[in-house]
């Protein structure tokens, strides 16, 4: 796989280390079984992958790249150029302006925006309607753009989808950047509709089996079907594609569920006319990093410690697979572990943030378990892990502790 030049300060010395080790162990990644380290009085089980993507350290080398290259330049991202506030403040305090933010609003007005300016489009690409207003300005996105090879595959799969005159379902948070893009280029190739989980996928279920009125398409997905969507005619033929970030179990669910519907509606002989197995549009990464977490659910642990961006989807879906086994705590960083007592993390169900006192069970050995999202930086990860051995005396040094799980550069 190509390797990308990404700042240092991103990288760790002690993660790096781990990951080239499993790495070169286990080249076609085979097994997901997590790496523990021994500190002493408390044990880190990472997860078998974990961290910067190849989409992402792709968007981080071109973004580095356009501000070494144009030093006379503004440059502006589109939105974030990843979920990670590392990251983009870093290069906000490198000059880098930000034209919207995660939801769409406007941070920067259009009027601001001229022909010698720098636009980067983020790892999760753009809607046509806004590669259109950039080109109508004169600026020239192509040098700079880091949309992912992953997200842009899934557009592929919406034109050969909209091709063969399916309609479009994608499985997905409408409010999320790469959904709002994908529904964009999805709506150019064919009637689509964004549902979140396998209950909205069976209000459309039932409204195809006539169990449920079409005026519940209406009601249920206002502003989020593309414009002149019939459900009348549009839900006899259907295939299903994803925000690549989203949990793979879910999508199959979905997806599995919308075959058995078809084969309900028009039987079993006539279901490639009206189903098309896609399978899912996951990128590799969110599927390695998801897989790694079920292995990490065989183990027994005190605690889970996800870290990442709050707003990024990845990460949430891997500290939601974590609560189903550990007491897990999502943070963004090392300055939320306050105290050996008292942590600050978020709450991503009621999207809100929260402390909580006694995080740390009082035992002579303790076992946390560590992983992070796809836009997640190892240095940060590398810090968490230190602010908690911070809290512990007379443990093992980080070299001494790598050596003895076995990890030889």
């Amino acid at each position: 796989m190509k390797q990308f030049d990404i700042p240092s300060f991103y990288r760790s010395d002690f993660i790096g280390p781990i990951k080239n080790f499993r790495r070169k162990e286990d080249p076609r990644k085979k097994d997901f079984a997590p790496t523990i380290v021994d500190f002493g009085g408390i044990e880190i089980v990472l997860a078998r992958h974990f961290g910067f993507c190849y989409g992402v350290e792709n968007a981080i080398e071109i973004a580095y790249k356009a501000l070494e290259e144009n030093p006379d330049k503004r440059i502006f991202m589109l939105s974030q150029m990843i979920h990670n506030p590392v990251v983009n403040q870093d290069l906000q305090d490198r000059g880098m302006g930000f034209i919207l933010d995660t939801e769409g609003n406007q941070l920067t007005s259009w009027d601001e925006v001229t022909s010698e300016d720098l636009v980067i489009i983020p790892a999760f690409g753009t809607t046509l309607e806004i590669e259109q207003s950039l080109a109508e300005k004169g600026i020239e996105t192509e040098s700079y753009n880091t949309t992912c090879p992953f997200v842009e595959k899934v557009w592929k799969m919406a034109g050969k989808l909209g091709k063969d005159d399916y309609t479009i379902i994608i499985h997905g948070k409408f409010k999320h950047e790469e959904t709002r893009a994908t529904f964009s280029h999805s709506t150019a190739e064919s009637p689509s509709v964004v549902i979140k989980d396998i209950d909205e996928a069976r209000i459309i279920g039932n409204i195809i089996l006539g169990k449920r009125p079409l005026t519940d398409f209406e009601l249920h997905f206002k502003g989020r079907y593309s414009s002149h969507f019939d459900p009348s005619k549009h839900l006899s033929k259907l295939g299903v594609i994803n925000q690549t970030t989203m949990l793979a179990s879910e999508t199959h669910e979905i997806s599995e569920y919308f075959q058995s519907v078809m084969i309900e509606a028009h039987g079993e002989g006539n279901i490639k006319e009206h189903f098309a197995d896609t399978r899912d549009t996951l990128c590799y990464a969110t599927n390695d990093n998801q897989q790694s977490t079920y292995e990490l659910l065989k183990l027994d642990a005190d605690l889970a410690l996800v870290v990442g961006g709050y707003n990024s989807s990845n990460t949430s879906h891997l500290a939601d697979l974590c609560e189903s086994r550990f007491k897990t705590y999502f943070v963004n960083g090392a300055k939320e572990l306050e105290s050996a007592n008292a942590i600050h993390h978020f709450d991503y169900h009621n999207k809100e943030h929260i402390s909580t006192q006694g995080y740390l069970p009082m035992k002579d050995k303790l076992r946390v378990v560590v992983t992070s999202g796809a836009s997640c930086p190892d240095s940060v990860v590398e810090a968490v892990i230190d602010r908690l051995l911070s809290f512990y005396p007379n443990i093992k040094s980080k070299q001494v502790a790598l050596q003895g799980a076995g990890i030889t550069e």
